[in-house]
């Protein structure tokens, strides 16, 4: 099989797959290329309401295919980038399952989720200074807003790599799991992820993420819903909730 972005959708849950076994899921410049595109198509699915991000078999992503560095870095890196930004505007909940290694190119997009869940095990790095790149700025903030300017500087200037365990305790993954307990739990967390409120989940997203000119479109979109009604009664009658509100679709 070819070098490619494999997705589905199960239970409200889209899952994208890094599929480059042979390169240990490297992306090469047809899959940066193709992630906005299809990010946008599953964000204009009604029917999705979180998103999970993987790597075939037992590594997430070691980096950019390197091979796609001989010709233009600029332009490689621009594809990153750009991948990775579509990634952090994804408008529904977002979490990296990772496994083995995820480095490089795969951290940038691990970074660019909002949750990170990974298998004990898990090595990351960001590895620039290995080949004298120049890390982007986008990537470089939105590693620092993770992890704090030290823990970014020792990534960014050493370029080693870090297991799980210490990825933890700098922010950089959520939660750490037992071998073989990875999928188990990112399927229980996702359906609770899609059985919440979208408009919760939604204005959390941009005020977590920087936005501060929305303050009165989300204190509307709450008045004018009726998630807060429904959600008040449920709890009131011991039952599950029936969030109706959802984001407009795009295009």
């Amino acid at each position: 099989m070819e070098p490619q972005l494999l997705h589905g959708v199960t239970d409200a849950v889209a899952t994208v797959v890094i599929h480059h076994p042979a390169k240990r899921n490297a992306m090469t410049a047809a899959m940066w290329a193709a992630l906005p595109p299809l990010l946008d198509a599953l964000a204009a699915d009604p029917g999705v309401r979180a998103l999970v991000l993987t790597g075939e078999g037992g590594t997430f992503c070691a980096g950019a295919d390197i091979s796609t560095l001989r010709g233009s870095p600029e332009e490689a890196q621009g594809l990153a980038v750009r991948a990775e930004e579509a990634l952090a505007a994804f408008p529904k909940p977002t979490l990296a399952a990772i496994r083995g290694h995820c480095v490089g190119g795969g951290s940038q997009l691990a970074a660019a989720c909002d949750l990170r869940f990974a298998e004990e095990g898990a090595l990351f790095g960001v590895t620039p200074a290995k080949l004298g790149i120049v890390y982007p700025a986008s990537s470089t903030r939105r590693l620092v807003s993770l992890v704090g300017p030290s823990a970014a500087k020792y990534l960014l200037f050493s370029g080693e790599l870090i297991d799980a365990e210490r990825a933890l305790r700098t922010g950089l993954v959520d939660e750490v799991l037992p071998e073989g307990e990875l999928a188990k739990r990112v399927t229980e967390f996702t359906r609770i992820l899609a059985s919440r409120s979208q408009l919760t989940q939604a204005a959390a997203k941009e005020f977590a993420d920087g936005r501060t000119d929305r303050d009165a479109h989300w204190t509307e979109q709450m008045r004018a819903g009726e998630d807060t009604t429904e959600g008040v009664a449920a709890f009131l009658e011991r039952r599950p909730p029936r969030f109706s509100w959802a984001l407009p679709g795009r295009g």
